[in-house]
């Protein structure tokens, strides 16, 4: 081999010749920006449209309906079948003319009249253009509790109550700071009832009490409502019912079946009313027998006033 002769080389090491590739970084990147920007710049215009259309659409509400008075309430109909006045009904409403019709939250008018405890239930409704009507159940009391409290000069005073048939607790009506009671002749007095019973607009639980309750309204329907008067129910016992009645018999009778009783009280009474007696005592808790004790020397009378005069002002008429 000649000493000027070249040797071969591995090719394995010799350099190769690399397509040479060069990338635009810089422009992609340029595009990748204007692209977000674009689509932030279209969600920002979206929003902004949506604002822009819910305020106008505000605007216009409140400056064609909620501020329009073509709405204003010339009328408000106020239909009850109690003895509240419709002016103090109004004022509980919370509402008065000249107010918008349609911004009236009637929701609200309705749960604010019937938080008051001498309301049963409440109806509220719009009557295009200008009149609201207020349609008031009133509650109707069925009988009245007593409780004596101690007042500010040290006297003990006598706090009345009502409870309607459900059991609901009330207070008397009172417009213009004056108190407007029931005719206290006609409505027994129920005793023995816990304190913690008496919370205005909610219902009385006791068992002795809602039994007492249900006989009044047994005794409503009964024959005996044109012969007796009921004076006082003693709802104290957790068995019995006491009751007295304006004649001057005291009646026990049992929790339950008040029409039974009521009829073996009526069949009683009739004996009695044959023989010019007067009932002392009766027990009708006992299921076998009746024991009963007359009065000596009194005759049978008949109640002080006729039924249909002795009533309530706070009784029900119809709307």
């Amino acid at each position: 081999m000649s000493w000027f002769s070249r040797q071969k080389k591995n090719r394995r090491c010799e350099r190769q010749h690399v397509l040479d590739v060069k990338l635009r970084v810089q422009p992609l990147k340029a595009v990748r920006l204007r692209i977000a920007a674009t689509a932030i710049g279209a969600s920002f215009a979206v929003v902004f449209g949506i604002f822009v259309a819910w305020q106008g659409g505000q605007w216009a509400i409140n400056e064609f309906l909620f501020s329009n008075d073509a709405f204003a309430i010339e009328t408000i109909d106020i239909q009850t079948d109690g003895v509240v006045p419709s002016e103090q009904l109004r004022k509980w409403a919370g509402v008065k003319t000249g107010d918008n019709l349609l911004a009236l939250d009637l929701t609200r008018i309705k749960r604010d009249l019937e938080w008051v405890p001498l309301i049963e239930s409440a109806a509220v409704e719009r009557i295009l253009p200008r009149t609201l009507r207020l349609i008031i159940a009133e509650r109707e009391p069925v009988a009245q509790i007593h409780v004596f409290e101690s007042g500010t000069n040290g006297l003990i005073a006598s706090r009345v109550f009502y409870v309607d048939q459900n059991g609901y607790v009330m207070t008397p009506l009172v417009i213009d700071g004056k108190t407007v009671p029931a005719t206290r002749d006609w409505l027994p007095t129920i005793t023995g009832v816990p304190g913690n019973e008496l919370r205005p607009g909610w219902p009385i639980t006791t068992p002795e009490v809602r039994a007492a309750l249900t006989f009044i309204s047994d005794f409503e329907k009964s024959q005996l409502m044109e012969a007796v008067d009921i004076r006082f129910i003693d709802a104290s016992n957790p068995h019995t019912l006491q009751v007295t009645t304006e004649q001057g018999g005291d009646i026990t009778l049992a929790l339950s079946d008040f029409p039974t009783q009521l009829r073996r009280w009526r069949s009683v009474y009739d004996h009695g009313n044959k023989s010019n007696k007067s009932l002392a005592s009766l027990d009708l808790a006992v299921a076998n027998f009746v024991p009963a004790r007359w009065l000596e020397d009194v005759p049978v009378t008949v109640p002080r006033k006729s039924k249909t005069n002795n009533s309530s002002p706070y009784r029900k008429r119809h709307v």
